[in-house]
């Protein structure tokens, strides 16, 4: 017989449909065969796993409240002012709590209709839901409940640490200890009262933990306003946060959302009208609106130098005041949801920011420089960490010449890179991650603290954008070598406190080698040697050898244990290497800032605020006192410092620095816009690499440093100078300070002396040398005055006839000349003394 096309079709299709049934028919006994087996072993398991069962439930952990209360709270810091300034949350730490009174009922009811529609009826384990759930599975149906009740997902989040287990033993075992304790809590606790733990627990995606976070990342306000619409979507996120977002996975959000809400219409827990109306809601539109809002103000939301400084400082704290190890601070910090209360001035930051932000302070044509990071999985599979330093070093073997990795713009930073990549990576290599940052150069730091309390109210620790957490800070982490303004720290505090020197004191200007070398002691002013130079000179004019020989007479020993005294922490008393070399900072060099590593700005500034503070330190403060999440203070930080210098030291010293401002290496700090005592210290290190200042009025101690992270030439210091005074004179107007004087010690005198040696002025003589006037009037710390006359000048008297000396009561017409007694016979050398010096013929 003869079939057409259409017909063979046909008898196709009865063939499938009749197949079709048979197979469906064939399926279904054999799920029914294998409940009944399912059953059937379960039957026979239970007689034979009583023992294992009894087992495992009497091992399971002892649990109380506590255990299942929410855990993992965001810490927040706050300004001087109380103003939350940062949220720091570790993972799973971004929550607030709400109790049950303050979550809206069509919240609780959207999550108990998609997890656990039985929660008011079981007591921990529900069988029916247990029972369902096996035949959704075995029939094929979509589950739209799951078997666990919401307090055993309390307790598998809160005790089993989420359930994760790796074998199916360990799974079992877990499930059996949970649906334990889940019967255990509930004869003890209130519904109510798990209901709350669990909506305060649950992941929520977009690192949201619970319900009143994610009601503010989702839709901008608080759980306590939600609507029954909103509801639905963040139950909907429970079973999968990442396939359920509502932002990113908004349709698999919203077939969700329809059946939580069909399913709270079943249960009676919303009325038809209400739910005809939150299918009409267009709840999604709301939520990418208010996600665009969160974007733009979150993106680059990185903490501040400021913030970062006072997790290193509470960090410090917590492990040597309370006995933290480093993971229980980080942990602290970032998960127990303390309270920071910071030291940082707002307005005071934005003055700081702004002014080491402004192109217009630095030369023109600066560069970038390039800091790279490339890291790689080789086809060996071995992974490979690649930087600029990689990149730099074959580009200047391809070019066969040194290239400086200084850019003017990315562009060609990423043609070296590419030329780099082209030429180390294959195809089957995969480069796993890549960071390519162009920092501005060159780069600066900013420290202003209040002296008086030690407290550090603003830090830059870098110019220009900064992108990311706890990177370098160059205010508190950098080490660079301070250079001249070392030199009132380390040797001229100690001379005048403890070591019998005053600021009359005068060290001679000349051609001078460090002691046992051959090495000269070089001044950085090429006008050449001053000759005799007082300690106040040697101040103001910034004057190296002055400064040595003073040390070398203090001795580098008193002047280290000073600067320790003074809180610097990076000081090395001793250090050999490998290979037999030794460094030290118990040495001539250590007087001009030469040392072994550097110092820090803050460490700087905080040694300069103790002078400023009448010779009282205090350890840079950066929060005021740490409370944890029940209100219990943790740490407080009240003023406290110790005496490192008499009060008449820290006044002289401040004095001989007014000057520096007035006369000297600082005058373009002098403030212009402002009336104001201030004094501060120039510091400018070999080759122009650093640049710094360092200096304080009656209210305010700050310091700036500019220079290159890679230690490039610089060409200019009057930037770091003006920059000073700009912020200073800001910072003062802005926090409307009066002008004061600084506060001088009863025990503080004046005497006229001789410039040219420190003793006591002789008039007619002193008065009338060769090189003017030198008669001055000097600051002495009550019984350091000098007791002796000058010796240093010596009156000769001539005959205006001869030329002669005159004889002794000559009657002649005569005049007198007033020559400097001073030897110079051993240097190769003249200093501005020479011409004023007794002339050999009459000697």
């Amino acid at each position: 017989m003869n079939y057409g096309k259409k017909e063979i079709d046909s008898k196709i299709d009865k063939i499938n449909s009749s197949n079709k049934k048979v197979f469906n028919k064939i399926k279904l006994n054999v799920k029914i065969f294998a409940v009944i087996i399912v059953f059937t072993l379960i039957l026979c398991a239970v007689f034979s796993g009583v023992g294992i069962v009894r087992g495992l439930t009497d091992s399971a952990p002892d649990i109380n409240e506590e255990n299942i209360m929410p855990d993992g709270y965001p810490s927040i810091i706050y300004d001087a002012n109380g103003k939350k300034v940062q949220k720091l949350m570790g993972i799973n730490a971004n929550r607030e709590y709400k109790k049950i009174t303050d979550i809206p009922e069509c919240v609780q009811n959207a999550f108990v209709a998609i997890e656990d529609a039985r929660f008011y009826k079981h007591s921990g384990v529900d069988l029916q839901g247990i029972l369902r759930a096996v035949f959704s599975a075995l029939s094929d149906e979509k589950m739209t409940q799951g078997a666990s009740t919401i307090t055993q997902q309390l307790l598998k989040n809160q005790v089993f640490g989420g359930g994760n287990e790796k074998s199916f033993f360990g799974k079992v075992s877990r499930k059996i200890q949970e649906q334990s304790l889940a019967i255990k809590l509930e004869s003890t606790i209130d519904k109510k009262k798990i209901l709350e733990y669990y909506l305060n627990t649950i992941n929520l995606g977009q690192n949201t933990m619970g319900v009143e976070t994610a009601s503010k990342r989702y839709f901008g306000k608080s759980v306590s306003k939600l609507t029954v619409s909103e509801a639905a979507v963040l139950a909907g996120i429970t079973q999968n946060p990442t396939e359920y977002n509502p932002i990113t996975e908004q349709q698999n959000n919203e077939a969700k959302r329809k059946i939580i809400l069909k399913n709270m219409l079943d249960q009676k827990y919303i009325t038809e009208d209400e739910y005809e109306e939150a299918l009409g809601d267009d709840v999604y539109s709301r939520i990418q609106d208010i996600n665009k809002e969160k974007r733009t103000s979150s993106y680059g939301d990185i903490n501040s130098y400021y913030v970062d400084a006072v997790i290193e400082n509470v960090v410090s704290d917590l492990k040597q005041k309370l006995g933290y190890t480093e993971t229980q601070a980080y942990n602290a910090i970032y998960r127990e949801g303390l309270k920071i209360y910071t030291c940082q001035d707002q307005s005071l930051q934005k003055i700081c920011d702004d002014v080491i932000n402004n192109d217009k302070y630095y030369q023109k044509n600066t560069k970038s420089y390039l800091s790279y990071q490339l890291k790689v999985k080789k086809s060996d599979g071995e992974t490979e960490l690649y930087t600029e330093g990689d990149v730099r070093a074959f580009i200047n073997d391809a070019h066969k010449k040194r290239i400086s990795f200084y850019f003017k713009n990315r562009k060609k930073a990423e043609k070296y890179i590419k030329m780099f990549k082209k030429k180390n990576l294959d195809k089957h290599d995969k480069i796993l991650s890549e960071s390519i940052n162009l920092i501005k150069q060159p780069q600066a730091s900013f420290v202003l603290m209040e002296q008086s309390t030690g407290k550090v109210r603003a830090i830059v620790g870098g110019r220009g954008e900064k992108t990311a957490n706890r990177t370098l800070n160059r205010a508190a982490s950098s080490k660079r070598q301070p250079g001249s303004t070392f030199k009132v720290l380390s040797t001229y505090l100690p001379a005048l406190d403890t070591s019998g020197f005053t600021l009359a004191n005068v060290m001679d200007d000349a051609p001078y080698k460090y002691p046992g070398t051959n090495k000269r002691v070089k001044d950085w002013d090429s006008s050449g040697y001053k000759g005799l130079t007082s300690l106040r000179q040697g101040i103001v004019d910034s004057v190296n050898i002055v400064t040595v020989k003073t040390f070398q007479k203090v001795t580098p020993q008193i002047g280290f244990d000073y600067l320790l005294n003074l809180g610097f922490t990076t000081l090395v008393d001793r250090r050999e290497t490998s290979d037999g070399q030794i460094y030290s900072d118990i040495q001539l060099p250590t007087a001009l800032g030469g040392l072994t590593d550097g110092v820090t700005n803050v460490e700087l500034t905080a040694a300069y605020a103790a002078i400023a503070n009448g010779g009282t330190y205090i350890k840079p403060v950066y929060y005021t006192k740490i409370v944890d999440s029940k209100g219990n203070v943790l740490l407080q930080n009240s003023k406290s410092g110790k005496k490192v210098m008499k009060n008449t030291t820290a006044w002289l010293l401040t004095d001989a620095m007014k000057d520096v401002i007035k006369r000297g290496t600082g005058k373009k700090a002098a403030f212009k816009k402002i009336k104001m005592p201030q004094a501060g210290k120039t510091g400018t290190t070999s080759d122009n690499t650093d640049f710094w200042f360092e200096g304080y009025t009656p209210y305010y101690t700050a310091g700036i440093w500019l220079g290159y992270d890679s230690m490039f030439t610089q060409m200019s210091g009057s930037a770091s100078k003006i920059m000073w005074r700009d912020i200073m004179e800001k910072v003062h107007k802005v926090k409307k300070l009066k002008n004061k004087n600084f506060k001088k010690p009863e025990d503080i005198i004046t005497r006229k002396i001789c410039k040219k040696c420190g003793k006591l002025a002789v008039y007619g003589l002193c008065d009338r040398a060769l090189d003017g006037n030198d008669i001055k009037t000097e600051y002495f710390a009550r019984g350091t005055q000098p007791k002796e006359s000058c010796d240093c000048h010596v009156k000769y008297t001539f005959s205006n006839s001869t030329g002669h000396m005159a004889e002794t009561g000559a009657s002649a017409s005569t005049n007198d000349k007033v020559y400097l007694n001073k030897d110079e016979s051993t240097y190769k050398a003249q200093t501005k003394d020479t011409p004023y010096l007794i002339p050999g013929w009459l000697k």
